[in-house]
């Protein structure tokens, strides 16, 4: 089970290069790191353990759980 504090929140990833986004989540503790295009068609089911990362310009610009 991933510990939701602060400095484990999603949003905290915003702004961060994609590279280390994924590093400093597989660190956190997140089993799955996703990174999408932005508008990337995806399923909405929600897995625990995963986090999405829209990215662009290899930025991410957008991230949530699940």
């Amino acid at each position: 089970m991933i510990c939701m504090t602060p400095e484990h929140a999603p949003e905290t990833y915003v702004g961060l290069r994609v590279e280390e986004a994924e590093r400093l989540a597989r660190i956190r503790g997140w089993r799955v790191v996703r990174i999408l295009p932005p508008g990337a068609v995806v399923t909405m089911e929600y897995m625990e353990g995963r986090i999405d990362f829209e990215a662009e310009n290899g930025v991410v610009t957008r991230a949530w759980r699940g």
